[in-house]
């Protein structure tokens, strides 16, 4: 048995928690906030084996200068003269060539496929209680163009096992008649579930307290000291604690951590939109808006209505244009639903952590011995969260990895 400290109390943190302490470890988290908001909290809910394709891709840098002066763009990047930003946007444009693309997809989806039996042994798991369908995924287009971006996505996604149909608008129809009139088609991944996150957050946290996993909420760190090579203690404004390993799954906050070790891990914040509609919107599936790059879910009791992703630095401030801007492609989408101004007013933002080539960093780094670096899960952190604790929890035992770590290793170059 190991004595372990998560610094990160978000779903990547708590899943690597929960692995450990299966394990046998004793586990404390630590987390600067009072771990209730937040991307794990304001995320679709989506576990998407079929988003197989990375954030960088060719075309993305492109459409990104162009949505740059657009404040109600999907995909916004605030230049700046900030070092990190400029080390992480000239790697992110290295890695936006179709031969990255080809070699990450199979990482990718092994990752996602093994997160989601994970989750699927943990829902079936005494003390767990939580919101789970396998209903699938809709990719909704508007347009002949966008159809057919989607129908060869869904192409490459079958190429590696991933189940996946082409609906015409009356085959869309039957199957989900909330859409609107001018919808002319889908692509829909039956291999695809969703959840309710705050559902998964809240079972989770009191599942880890129950196996005496120790929480400390509200605890920012300080320093983390090296001695030899390794971490020899945590240190916050409350106290210190010390382990035999640490893992940092602090989210977009784990660059800044990282410094304290000297480590440049390149990772930026993307900021996330959700507005949750809590009355009958008569929607039944799970949807991306493809041209909108927006995402709908019906959870447990309400519907959520997701996206956008701004690149502006570590900020939680909502941008009503940006909202607005769901809320108007939720009615683009679905004629009959309307979000009115209090839904609007009411709704949250969350930060995703970027790697600069859409695929996570997990392992080990060269930088500190002790250390296991779990982030950079981009808009996937709730697909791969419980694949990441997972492997995380293998690292630390000893064990022999499930997957091969090599595609996620923090000291990958670019």
């Amino acid at each position: 048995m190991k004595k372990c400290i998560v610094i990160g109390g978000g779903i990547i943190g708590l899943c690597s928690a929960y692995y450990l302490q299966k394990e046998g470890h004793e586990v404390t988290v630590i987390d600067q906030s009072g771990m209730d908001g937040g991307a794990s909290y304001v995320n679709a809910g989506y576990i998407s084996p079929s988003h197989i394709v990375p954030l960088s891709a060719p075309g993305v840098v492109k459409k990104g200068l162009q949505w740059m002066f657009d404040p109600a763009s999907p995909f916004y990047v605030k230049p700046r003269l900030d070092p990190d930003f400029l080390r992480w946007a000239w790697a992110f444009n290295k890695s936006c060539t179709q031969k990255h693309v080809k070699r990450s997809i199979p990482v990718i989806r092994d990752i996602a496929v093994f997160s989601h039996e994970l989750y699927e042994d943990i829902e079936n798991e005494p003390g767990f209680d939580f919101h789970f369908e396998k209903k699938g995924l809709l990719m909704l287009c508007k347009t002949e163009k966008m159809l057919e971006a989607e129908i060869k996505v869904a192409h490459l996604a079958e190429e590696v096992q991933l189940q996946s149909k082409v609906l015409n608008q009356d085959e869309l129809r039957i199957l989900e008649p909330a859409v609107s009139s001018d919808v002319i088609g889908a692509t829909f991944y039956t291999c695809d579930s969703h959840t309710t996150p705050t559902e998964f957050m809240k079972n989770m946290k009191s599942h880890l307290l129950a196996k005496g996993v120790v929480i400390k909420a509200n605890e920012q760190v300080l320093d983390l000291p090296i001695k030899d090579g390794k971490i020899c203690e945590v240190i916050t404004k409350q106290g210190s604690y010390t382990a035999d390993e640490y893992v940092l799954a602090a989210g977009s906050w784990t660059g800044l951590v990282a410094k304290k070790l000297g480590m440049k891990l390149l990772l930026q914040a993307g900021k996330g939109y959700r507005i949750n509609v809590e009355r009958e919107t008569n929607i039944s599936l799970p949807a991306i808006l493809a041209e909108a790059k927006a995402a709908v879910t019906p959870m447990n009791g309400f519907t959520r209505f997701a996206g956008t992703m701004e690149i502006a630095g570590i900020n939680d401030a909502v941008n009503p244009v940006r909202v607005k801007a769901i809320a108007k492609a939720a009615h683009d989408y679905y004629e009959k639903v309307t979000i009115t101004e209090e839904e609007m007013n009411n709704a949250s933002s969350g930060l995703r952590p970027l790697s600069p080539d859409g695929v996570p960093y997990i392992g080990r780094t060269k930088n500190c011995s002790n250390m296991i670096i779990a982030t950079g899960h981009a808009m996937m952190g709730w697909t791969m969260a419980t694949g990441t604790g997972k492997l995380v929890a293998e690292i630390i035992s000893d064990y022999k990895n499930s997957l091969d770590l090599n595609p996620f290793s923090p000291d990958r170059t670019f």
